[in-house]
């Protein structure tokens, strides 16, 4: 049995954490969906500055762009929304079979609106219609004021994937903002039913960092090493069912709304010595997704075990943040820093991607 058909079985969807013209044209992208039960696409700012720069496809039309009156900015979207829209487009039959659960692509406003809640606002509108599909997920940041745009355009009816997400104080703001949303809309007589969001909690990164902080206490701290994050998603997904399976969304559940998807994002083993699955394997559960690099997909495809994981081992989790705690790591506080450093990466990305489209 193909692991990734397998899990899908057990009410985890598998995204992939790339698109490019290439995986389109080629045919790549279709064969994964017809074949693995690919469910979704989520992209960047990072992942389109590589397709642009390096992809074969893109020359020639950016070349006729560039001929015109736009700025940088505007020959990138124009570029990246044919992409998702070719994407939503294939991943369709998916949506449809679904009723509106899987088959989406995300395409994130620019990381330079991250503070701006009226600018992130009016870009997530326009972007939603441009590409103009049902199954496209618009992508905003979860900085303060990113969160509160979120519940604005939740509150439209405009499906959102809320990114950088790192600390379990960022799943609860979140999760709460889309409640906010979701009730903003139904008592302005909106179509609860067809909003779809996810929530992307980052994982790998908050290994990273937190692991050099277990190797600068040394001692007994170097154990804790390579599972903060894990047990970072197992707390998380605790948060989900009592948020999304208990009495505060009971009401909207009833009136048909969706919960609110933990996804679980940054799932590329960045520490060698790591297994190449950490993020994948110890983290299958219903109404979860799991967003994998290509890499990480192939390696799932190739060698993983699949069973129902993310409930398991709760214990550990809960000792992991309280032995964390105990030694001065505030959890909470590596979430703000790492998003912060993420805004940076993405921001960075973003500058030489407009780099490429000027």
């Amino acid at each position: 049995m193909n692991p990734l058909l397998e899990i899908r079985k057990r009410g985890q969807q598998i995204w992939l954490d790339n698109l490019s013209r290439t995986l389109i044209n080629d045919g790549e992208l279709a064969r994964l969906v017809a074949e693995d039960g690919l469910a979704g696409v989520t992209t960047n700012p990072a992942i389109f500055q590589k397709a642009i720069t390096a992809g074969r496809y893109y020359a020639e039309e950016l070349e006729v762009l560039k001929g015109r009156e736009m700025t940088a900015e505007a020959r990138y979207e124009t570029l990246a929304v044919s992409d998702v829209q070719r994407a939503c487009d294939l991943l369709a039959p998916v949506f449809d079979r679904s009723r509106g659960d899987a088959g989406y692509v995300s395409l994130e406003v620019s990381p330079e609106l991250a503070n701006d809640q009226a600018a992130t606002v009016v870009a997530a509108r326009r972007l939603r219609g441009a590409v103009d599909r049902p199954n496209v997920l618009i992508k905003i940041p979860a900085t303060e004021a990113g969160i509160k745009a979120i519940r604005t355009l939740i509150g439209e009816g405009i499906s959102i994937n809320v990114t950088l997400m790192f600390s379990l104080a960022d799943v609860d703001a979140v999760g709460h903002a889309y409640i906010r949303g979701l009730e903003h809309l139904r008592q302005s007589g909106g179509d609860i039913t067809t909003v779809k969001s996810v929530a992307s909690v980052f994982l790998s990164r908050v290994d990273t960092l937190v692991d050099k902080q277990l190797e600068a206490l040394g001692g007994d701290a170097l154990a804790l090493r390579g599972y903060s994050a894990v047990a970072l998603a197992k707390l998380a997904y605790q948060r989900y069912l009592s948020r999304f399976e208990g009495p505060e969304f009971a009401e909207l559940l009833g009136a048909g709304a969706r919960p609110q998807q933990l996804l679980w994002a940054s799932t590329g083993t960045k520490n060698p010595a790591y297994d190449d699955l950490l993020y994948v394997e110890p983290l299958i559960g219903k109404h979860t997704v799991n967003t994998l690099p290509d890499a990480t997909l192939a390696a799932l495809r190739d060698h993983g075990k699949v069973a129902d994981t993310i409930t398991k081992d709760l214990s550990r989790a809960e000792s992991q943040f309280a032995q964390l705690e105990a030694l001065g790591i505030d959890m909470n506080a590596v979430g703000e820093t790492l998003k912060q450093d993420g805004l940076i990466q993405f921001e960075q990305a973003f500058s030489t991607l407009l780099e490429t489209t000027a």
